[in-house]
């Protein structure tokens, strides 16, 4: 059990039947009545986000989801396949429970939040930022760096990502997880 006082970003709680992540909280004290904190709750098992508020003080249930390092192996009709890199067993995850499976590469190290009661898999979470090539993109034209221009360049996974001009192809780059952009070049 908790209260609203341990409310942090990433708090998982058991709410409507649901694993819930808190993905954001506001604490509100108003000039009259109650305290109450407003949250975004995201399901781990359907993904959606719902807002819900909560007076201040209120007991909530909290979940205890562990993550634990997978290596992606490979994907196939089933799923996602991940190893354990600690026990070696080998698990599918379906596509609707990772987040930008398409920055996913082979051998990449991830973690698997895993509900410790049922052990069972509830998302994928990647490293912040991912090193990728690019397989193909348009050459950059000279001269044309007055506005802060983008074009589209080919990962080696099949992920398309809006890159700089000067960016050319079999450039190692940095992509950020969080909204699949371009980050910077890897020196």
């Amino acid at each position: 059990m908790a209260s609203t006082a341990d409310f942090k970003n990433g708090l998982c709680l058991e709410f409507n039947h649901d694993i819930m992540s808190i993905v954001d909280f506001q604490h509100v004290k108003p000039g009259k009545g109650p305290a109450f904190v407003r949250t975004k709750l995201k399901s781990l098992t359907t993904g959606k986000v719902l807002d819900k508020t909560f007076n201040a003080g209120e007991k909530v249930i909290t979940a205890r989801v562990e993550k634990r390092p997978h290596q992606y192996i490979y994907n196939d009709d089933f799923g996602f396949h991940f190893m354990d890199t600690e026990t070696f067993e080998q698990i599918p995850i379906e596509k609707k429970l990772i987040e930008r499976s398409e920055l996913l590469k082979e051998g990449q190290v991830v973690d698997i939040l895993i509900h410790a009661e049922t052990d069972k898999p509830l998302g994928v979470e990647l490293p912040p930022f991912v090193e990728l090539m690019v397989t193909y993109t348009e050459p950059g034209i000279k001269g044309d760096t007055a506005t802060n221009t983008l074009k589209p360049a080919t990962l080696e996974t099949g992920a398309v990502v809006m890159v700089p001009l000067f960016v050319d192809q079999d450039i190692l780059i940095k992509v950020d997880t969080r909204d699949g952009s371009y980050s910077e070049r890897v020196k």
